[in-house]
């Protein structure tokens, strides 16, 4: 009988191998490892793999994207085991590329990236209006608000949306970062924003970084 070891897991995500993925967890669940240990000692270190070799050009999308959908794989495996053992994710991150956009791939990679960095995602999809981003910042209470734009015509609705969450007096309460082809640290730092990802990869590091200076 094979006996499987949190290694496993990690190679399989880090080497995007689907097709083992639901095996390994099952393997390891009955040998007794939790859930925690299993997200917080491998398959999160996997995903932090994927990213840095993502930077380093050793890795290009679509793997990358094999490797995040791996993760999803094993994490819904997992998750209902986390839920009644009471592990809390990381923070709450909600994600809208802007009205006007109806671009998704990036976004959906950042989304599948920080949520194998264990974060609970909130997707509000594509072509999402200003009105609905604040509404949805007021009642989902997100530390991190993800905005996408792929094209330069859409870019200052980003703007716009800084603008609104300001008004509307929530602008303390939420960190804000951007992203897309179009979109650079200088246009960041022109509106006001947070941070700033030039892709998936870095956009975890970012988030972690302002999550950890959120909490002090």
């Amino acid at each position: 009988m094979k006996i499987y070891t949190g290694l496993d897991v990690f190679d399989a995500i880090a080497g995007g191998e689907m097709k083992s993925i639901d095996s390994l967890i099952s393997g390891l669940l009955e040998e007794g490892i939790s859930p925690e240990v299993l997200l917080n000692q491998w398959m999160i270190p996997a995903m932090d793999k994927v990213g840095v070799r993502f930077e380093k050009g050793e890795l290009y999308v679509p793997e990358m994207l094999m490797s995040a959908c791996t993760m999803q794989a094993g994490l819904k495996q997992i998750r209902p085991l986390l839920v009644e053992s009471g592990v809390k994710p990381e923070g709450k991150i909600l994600l809208a590329t802007v009205k006007g956009d109806l671009h998704d791939i990036g976004k959906n990679l950042v989304g599948m990236m920080l949520e194998g960095a264990g974060y609970a995602i909130i997707d509000l999809g594509v072509n999402v209006g200003p009105e609905a981003i604040v509404e949805a910042v007021r009642t989902e209470q997100p530390d991190v608000l993800g905005l996408s734009a792929l094209l330069t015509t859409t870019m200052t609705t980003m703007q716009t949306i800084m603008d609104q969450i300001t008004d509307a007096g929530l602008r303390e309460k939420v960190k804000v970062v951007i992203g897309g082809a179009p979109v650079n640290q200088a246009f960041a730092d022109e509106i006001g924003a947070d941070g700033f990802g030039r892709d998936a990869g870095q956009a975890v590091q970012v988030v972690r970084a302002l999550m950890k200076n959120g909490r002090g």
